[in-house]
């Protein structure tokens, strides 16, 4: 599987709004959390996902204790888990109804296998990058 393209990476950043961060920290020097605070910055809604703090509250957000218990549709998933962890984080990502436009992995984590499924079922993948990198890379407006 190839990495994904700026032209990917820009249209998956300009057409989501509600991303869900899965392996959300409640530790505010933790990536999952900066990266959750910096996208709801840049005018993302963000649903923090983290069965360890499921009911608590997080940059405003009620922290959901899986994919599942999201109730409403989600553009995003954005997953900081390991690698290892990435098959079934995109499996619950597809059982969502609808599903979401993209599943995104952070740096250093991929699943060519679980991104082909997702990609066969016609949901984007960018694997191995971090949105807040790549907004200002790409000098991308505020949504």
């Amino acid at each position: 599987m190839a990495h994904a393209t700026d032209d990917l990476v820009r249209d998956v950043l300009s057409r989501v709004r509600t991303i869900a961060v899965v392996g959300f920290s409640a530790n505010p020097s933790r990536p999952s959390h900066g990266v959750a605070r910096y996208l709801q910055s840049r005018g993302y809604r963000v649903i923090p996902v983290n069965p360890g703090l499921a009911g608590q509250e997080f940059l405003g957000e009620k922290v959901r204790g899986s994919l599942a218990e999201i109730r409403e549709p989600v553009d995003m998933i954005d997953v900081f888990r390991r690698s290892e962890e990435v098959a079934g984080v995109t499996d619950q990502a597809l059982a969502l109804s609808p599903r979401p436009f993209a599943i995104w992995t952070q740096l250093g984590v991929r699943d060519d296998a679980a991104a082909g499924r997702a990609e066969g079922m016609g949901v984007k993948v960018v694997q191995d990058r971090c949105p807040a990198i790549e907004i200002p890379r790409l000098g991308l407006l505020p949504v």
